[in-house]
């Protein structure tokens, strides 16, 4: 195994002094232009690389921040770090991107990971509905943000979409177009967005006069295609199968998609289906899928300026108020919904 090249060994090739060497890294100018210039023809030699963990180890402060989501298998989240990512970047920092694919017990680990590392912050959405590992993260003074929660308290920031509302926009669609038999495919009960729409979703039916009767509840244990595929399945199982749906995210209603296309039974016309989030698939796929827009760009650089503006500050107490965004989601309505009732 080769061995890395540390900066004595620049400094013994190029004839100078460690000091001098740090000089041409960090302070090139107070460096003489001949020396400098030997110097770094020992470093492109040696092929020589700053340490970065020992420099963040002197400075106290790390540039990395930490982002750690649910599934990365799902568009939504890739849009949030996409996001998160362009915000870091601009502030010269780069991002961890973790997946805790829904495991409490991943989560943790990731944490416990970010921990170690000492990041700047993190940026996390929770898979942990007890909130156990958050308050065991809380203990490092790491600074972190939600992503798609609210905070509960006034010790963190939170960037979310206001998912009862939007539940209620899926439903109160559905109604509007003759409706009154719905089935939610609601993915992990212990997860509040799943929660917060199904809110939603009776608030809309209560509206219209109708009882939470009227709303079909198919939990899956995950927020993915093979999820919506098997909810699929035990719909088409019913007796008295409702004539439309609304699933958690756009994965379960493309897997809902693929069991309709499988059994023959026809989108819309049949059965009319609304997702969730908005993905770039919902509106490639066979059947073009209405879904209710999250802003998840929006969300994951709000969510990056908040831990910044946290931990920005070097001297001193930051300069920061702990604040909840929420932001609103929007309603895109695609052939999958649009039958003549």
């Amino acid at each position: 195994m080769a061995q890395s090249v540390g900066i004595k060994d620049v400094a013994r090739a190029a004839g100078v002094s460690v000091g001098t060497v740090s000089n041409v890294i960090n302070r090139p100018d107070t460096v003489a232009t001949e020396t400098r210039a030997r110097v770094q023809s020992a470093i492109d030699r040696l092929g020589y690389v700053r340490s970065e963990s020992a420099r963040q180890l002197r400075a106290g402060r790390s540039r990395i921040m930490g982002l750690l989501v649910l599934d990365m298998g799902n568009p939504f989240f890739v849009d949030v770090a996409r996001g998160a990512e362009r915000a870091a970047r601009e502030a010269g920092l780069g991002v961890m991107v973790c997946n805790s694919a829904q495991d409490p017990s991943e989560e943790a680990e990731y944490l416990s990971l970010f921990a170690e590392q000492r990041v700047r912050g993190v940026l996390l959405t929770p898979a942990d509905a007890t909130g156990r590992n958050i308050e065991t993260f809380r203990r490092h003074g790491i600074p972190f943000v939600l992503v798609d929660r609210v905070a509960e308290g006034a010790t963190e920031c939170s960037v979310s979409v206001d998912d009862v509302a939007g539940g209620a926009l899926a439903v109160r669609h559905l109604i509007d177009a003759g409706h009154r038999s719905i089935a939610y495919v609601s993915g992990p009960p212990g997860l509040n967005q799943v929660r917060d729409r199904r809110t939603g979703a009776l608030n809309a039916l209560a509206e219209a006069g109708l009882g939470p009767h009227a709303l079909r509840e198919l939990p899956t244990e995950r927020l993915d295609v093979a999820a919506g595929r098997d909810a699929g399945a035990r719909l088409l199982g019913l007796a008295d199968r409702p004539t439309a749906v609304f699933c958690a995210n756009d994965l379960l209603a493309l897997g809902v998609l693929q069991a309709m296309y499988a059994a023959g039974v026809g989108v819309p016309d049949d059965l009319a289906i609304v997702g969730y989030d908005d993905i770039e698939f919902a509106a490639a796929a066979a059947v073009p899928l209405t879904s209710v827009r999250q802003p998840a760009v929006t969300m994951g650089a709000l969510a990056a300026e908040l831990l910044l503006e946290e931990t920005e500050t070097e001297n001193g107490p930051p300069r920061h108020e702990h604040r909840r965004v929420v932001l609103q989601p929007e309603l895109v309505v695609r052939r999958s919904s649009l039958s003549g009732r």
